[in-house]
């Protein structure tokens, strides 16, 4: 009987913490979920606002998801629900199909949580979490700074009472320009104020409040509820000066009641039209969800299970579907503040969604005032922290190749939009790390004197022989660089009359592939013809067992030796 339990606990994360939990855990717990609520609930609305979806997808997004996520995730801390790069990635393959405001957009927002669900269940049944790896971070850094941009842009439009549209940066500044003289000033000081005052409590409230000698857990509470107040001044205002009736535009009525549960009428049509998209959102909130997620967790010394973590977000996502919900993944800011606030298990997540409900089934009519502008500024300062300037800037100097992949990535998204970044930003980082590896760092190598270590002949002063060659290859051996080996050892080996021994220093090279196979054979064929041996030093165990099943070693015309010392002490030995 142990060995399912131990399989049905690695499925069900909750059967591990859960036996543990006590009084004081759900003390905790219900705390950081208070305060998570009511960050959250500002923030559900104006993510749904900005995926073009009604504001109540946001809270419905925002209930079972929770749940979902509690019984599969394996962080302790991460805050699951809308995001603001999943909800324009959501706007942005939506749009494409449906016009907003209509059915078949919501509809086309449902498939797409329920589709990247079941790419993401799958993906951790299959534990293909290693996908991710081919968005590096400079190229996620890229993409996120500018959706942090575009995201602001979008906004502005409800800042300054517009109907203006566009994609991407220059549809948008475009149509803001040709808007101008219609701005209303009443939704102008109503945005501008509050993203002033949200501004002004990120990042200067807590150190005033604390330095007139409010306590920092309360100045920290009282930051994290700016929003709401920030939502209940605007409300008052809307209804005591009639703002709707000066052109302020209002969120209206929202449905009050929990969402219907059920899949939606699809065709197959749609399913494949949104499979790419669902991929890309699936593979980028995973990306940022697990960078949250083994951040926190390394602070309590926890650990998290990426393949599990697939799992985790997936059924978020089917919950997200079956609750007429939208694409989710684990929020930074939100889950910095559940651990902040003293979350001890994903209960918390549980008793947030109970608040959300709540919300949803009580408060939704006294947001009928809420003007939109508030939920633009409410987007535009929570993604301030997105743009990552600082991060650009390391990169330029560390290294420019991936500068360039970070540069194009974020170059095609302000220009072309979100999904083609991203593909520009991967496919130009493979490209890059193909071209720099097909020309690996190779360096002939001298015995620095009085020791056993050989270094680079262009660095130290070291010891040569003329009739030894001593080569180290800084890189595994594959197909693109093969060649690039066999000429590069003909053209020093044809620059050395003198040499009579070719000794490749294999410390560095993790596999050897069938391409790169046929070369060390061809070298080693060209080499025999030209009277010059051919050795290898300090071949790492799995690279030596591959070469044992071929015949390479049978046709060697030197040795393999345990250390280039040895070879070159038996080569001297055998050649006095």
């Amino acid at each position: 009987m142990r060995l399912p339990a131990i399989r049905l606990q690695r499925y069900l994360p909750i059967l591990d913490w859960a036996r543990a939990y006590d009084r004081a855990t759900l003390t905790s717990d219900v705390v950081a979920a208070i305060i998570v609520t009511i960050m959250l609930i500002p923030q559900s609305l104006a993510y749904a606002m900005l995926a073009g979806l009604p504001p109540e997808v946001g809270l419905y997004a925002s209930i079972l998801p929770l749940v979902a996520y509690a019984l599969f995730g394996t962080s302790r801390t991460l805050a699951v629900g809308p995001v603001a790069v999943v909800s324009l990635m959501t706007a942005s393959a939506v749009g494409q199909i449906a016009v907003q405001g209509t059915a078949d957009y919501l509809t086309a927002a449902i498939v797409l949580a329920l589709l990247s669900g079941v790419m993401l269940v799958l993906m951790g049944l299959l534990r293909l979490g290693f996908l991710a790896n081919f968005l590096s971070h400079p190229v996620i850094s890229g993409f996120i700074t500018a959706s942090g941009i575009l995201i602001a842009a979008s906004q502005l439009k409800h800042i300054l009472g517009v109907a203006a549209g566009g994609d991407t940066l220059l549809e948008m500044i475009i149509a803001l320009a040709g808007l101008a003289a219609e701005i209303n000033p009443y939704t102008v000081a109503v945005g501008v104020g509050a993203l002033a005052f949200l501004y002004f409590a990120r990042t200067r409230l807590k150190p005033l409040l604390i330095g007139i000698g409010v306590a920092k857990r309360a100045a920290d509470l009282a930051t994290k509820t700016a929003p709401i107040l920030a939502v209940a001044v605007t409300i008052l205002l809307a209804v005591a000066l009639d703002l709707a009736a000066k052109g302020v535009p209002l969120v209206g009525s929202i449905p009050q009641g929990l969402p219907a549960l059920g899949f939606p009428q699809v065709s197959f049509e749609l399913i494949m039209t949104l499979a790419a998209p669902a991929f890309l959102i699936s593979i980028i909130g995973f990306v940022e969800s697990v960078s949250v997620a083994q951040t926190l967790a390394s602070k309590r010394r926890q650990r998290i299970v990426p393949d599990q973590e697939l799992i985790g977000l997936g059924a978020a996502n089917i919950a997200a579907g079956l609750s007429s919900g939208y694409p989710v993944t684990g929020g930074f800011a939100r889950s910095v503040v559940n651990f902040d606030a003293g979350a001890e298990t994903p209960a918390a997540g549980v008793f947030t969604a109970v608040g959300i409900a709540f919300a949803t089934l009580f408060l939704t009519p006294l947001l009928t005032s809420l003007p939109q502008a508030t939920l633009a500024a409410t987007i535009i300062v929570a993604v301030l922290s997105l743009v990552d300037f600082k991060a650009i800037r390391h990169v330029f100097h560390y290294s420019k190749a991936d500068f360039s992949a970070m540069a194009a990535t974020i170059i095609v998204t302000l220009l072309w939009g979100v999904e083609p970044g991203v593909v520009a930003g991967v496919a130009l980082s493979l490209f890059l790390h193909l071209y720099r590896t097909s020309k690996p760092h190779m360096a002939i190598i001298g015995q620095v004197p009085g020791t056993e270590h050989f270094r680079n002949v262009e660095r130290h002063q070291v010891l040569t022989d003329p009739q030894i060659l001593s080569i180290r290859v800084d890189e595994s051996l594959y197909f693109a660089n093969s060649r690039y080996l066999e000429d590069r050892i003909a053209e020093l080996v044809a620059q050395r009359p003198d040499v009579r021994h070719v000794v490749l220093m294999c410390s560095a090279v993790n596999a050897i592939d069938a391409s790169a196979l046929e070369s060390l054979e061809e070298i080693n064929h060209r080499l025999r013809d030209a009277d010059v041996t051919f050795h290898l030093t300090e071949v790492k165990g799995p690279v030596m067992d591959r070469l044992k099943r071929a015949d390479f070693l049978d046709h060697l015309t030197g040795r393999v030796f345990l250390s280039q010392f040895e070879a070159i002490s038996a080569i001297r030995s055998a050649n006095p």
